[in-house]
Formats: C-alpha cells, sequence, structure tokens
C-alpha cells in the first residue's frame, strides 16, 4: 500500500488512537494530520500542520500534495465545549461535510467517520445529535468516493484530555459491564483503542478490495471484530 493518509480530530479520544496505529503500521509512508493543537505522538511519517482556524481546514486538506488516499474524520465536540448547540453543529457536521466534499474535490479515494451507534432510530430524528451525524453520513455517501466506511460505536471507552459530563461514571459501568460479559460490554461500548484500529483495519482491507460495499458501515460487532478480536498489528 505505502501511501499517505490525513487524519482530521487526531487529538480527540479515538482519532489519537488512529493516529498512533497509523504510525504504527507500514502501510502508510506518511501521515497528515490538521489540527488546533499539536498531536501527542511524534514520528518521522508525521505531517502535522496547525491551524487554529478552522475556517481553514478544508484548504488546508486540499492543499496536501499529492492527495491522501485515505482521509479519517474522528472530528467531534460537544455542546458544553463548543458554547451550545448552533457551535457544537459548526463542526460536528458544518466541518466534517465541508472537509468531505474538499476531500473528495481534491481525489480522495476512500473516506472514513467515525459517527455513533443509535443516530437513526425511532427517536432519533428530533436529537440534534442525531441530525448532525446522520447528516454528514449522507453527505458522505452523496459524495460517492470510491469507498466510503462509516463507523458507529456505542458509548468511547476511555479517558479524555477533558471529560464530558458523566464520562467517567459511564466508563466505570462499561468496564463494569465487561467483567460480567464481555459480550455484554461489547454491545454497550467500544475502547477508543479498539474503534481507532477498526477504522484502520477496514481502511486496509478496502484498498486490498476486500470491503462488501462501497459504502461500509461497522456497527459496534464489526468495530470489535476488526479492532479487537482480528486485529494484528
Amino acid at each position: 500500500m505505502a501511501s499517505t493518509t490525513a487524519v482530521i480530530g487526531s487529538t480527540g479520544l479515538v482519532g489519537s488512537y488512529i493516529l498512533s496505529t497509523l504510525l504504527s503500521i507500514d502501510a502508510f509512508k506518511a501521515v497528515h494530520t490538521i489540527s488546533r493543537r499539536a498531536p501527542k505522538p511524534e514520528s518521522p511519517k508525521l505531517v502535522a500542520a496547525i491551524e487554529a482556524d478552522t475556517t481553514k481546514w478544508a484548504s488546508n486538506l486540499s492543499s496536501i500534495s499529492p492527495p491522501p488516499s485515505v482521509v479519517y474524520s474522528a472530528l467531534g465536540t460537544t455542546r458544553a465545549q463548543a458554547g451550545g448547540i448552533a457551535n457544537q453543529w459548526k463542526i460536528d457536521h458544518d466541518l466534517n461535510v465541508e472537509l468531505a466534499k474538499a476531500a473528495h474535490d481534491a481525489g480522495v479515494k476512500t473516506f472514513v467517520f467515525v459517527s455513533s451507534a443509535g443516530t437513526r432510530g425511532f427517536l432519533s430524528g428530533h436529537v440534534p445529535y442525531s441530525q448532525m451525524k446522520v447528516g454528514v453520513e449522507d453527505s458522505i455517501k452523496s459524495l460517492n468516493f470510491d469507498q466510503a466506511i462509516i463507523l458507529r460505536p456505542g458509548l468511547i471507552i476511555g479517558q479524555r484530555e477533558v471529560e464530558h459530563s458523566g464520562g467517567p461514571l459511564l466508563n466505570t459501568l462499561a468496564r463494569g459491564l465487561g467483567k460480567i460479559s464481555q459480550g455484554v460490554q461489547d454491545s454497550f461500548g467500544q475502547e477508543a483503542e479498539v474503534i481507532g484500529r477498526a477504522a484502520v483495519r477496514a481502511s486496509v482491507l478496502a484498498a486490498e478490495g476486500k470491503a462488501p460495499s462501497k459504502y461500509w458501515v461497522l456497527e459496534a460487532s464489526d468495530i470489535v471484530k476488526y479492532g479487537r478480536d482480528e486485529w494484528k498489528a
């Protein structure tokens, strides 16, 4: 493979694991990131663009030469961190859509997006968070990439730099379920590292012509399968 890739959201919980996984394998010769602050991992393969102004991210992505073969987006924030739903929408929806369009226009073949489980349920259409995720998924599908990969994890288990409200309690609950039954935990939530690995593994399989469809959705069981049970470093 030995191609280039780019990660958006590389300083977040899942994005940081996508980045560290990409840097640890030989499938990619260069890994670009675009973020407000420098990512923590260091590697000769890492090409980090630090840009505080997110309105410039799409043009930053478009300027990568040669274009990445794969772009991963684990970009997201919370209502509290953004300062309200309107500002969260600008990041979780608008910026992700803008980046997907920029990637497509630049000739990126594969786009990988970390979405969320349960966003298409009966009542989800009335929930702003679900509307954001569904909007991004639908936009990616409409762009008709050679390969689109959507991950829909449940609760993301792991320690964030800035904890979400109730996050530590939910982490404790999820890991407690794992002590009772790994299967129960797997259906409730997945470790951030497992999600990151699954995103990378799915893109590698797609490059090998092994994706089951052009628009490949990985639900919780698929994430566990590719990111943990069948993971090979």
